[in-house]
């Protein structure tokens, strides 16, 4: 799954300087959660994550059928200092 959504994603966020570090689904309180993690070779700050949420929001929405009936999109940035 993680390579169909980098491959999918990392062209139109490219501009952004970050790329999809992991893509994965996991549950939380009940719903079922389809995680983005997003990674740079620079600190990503807030409003770099929210200008790619938009871009991906907008790219899952056409391809909905990857988020495997998820109940949530999370997209999140990996903290530097993770491994």
């Amino acid at each position: 799954m993680k390579d169909k959504i980098k491959n999918l994603l990392d062209d139109s966020i490219k501009d952004l300087n970050v790329f999809v570090d992991d893509a994965y689904t996991s549950t939380e309180e009940g719903k079922k959660i389809f995680n983005i993690v997003l990674d740079s070779d620079e600190i990503i700050d807030l409003n770099k994550v929210t200008e790619a949420s938009r871009i991906i929001n907008k790219i899952m929405d056409e391809n909905e059928s990857l988020l495997e009936d998820a109940d949530e999109l999370d997209i999140f940035s990996k903290e530097k200092g993770e491994e």
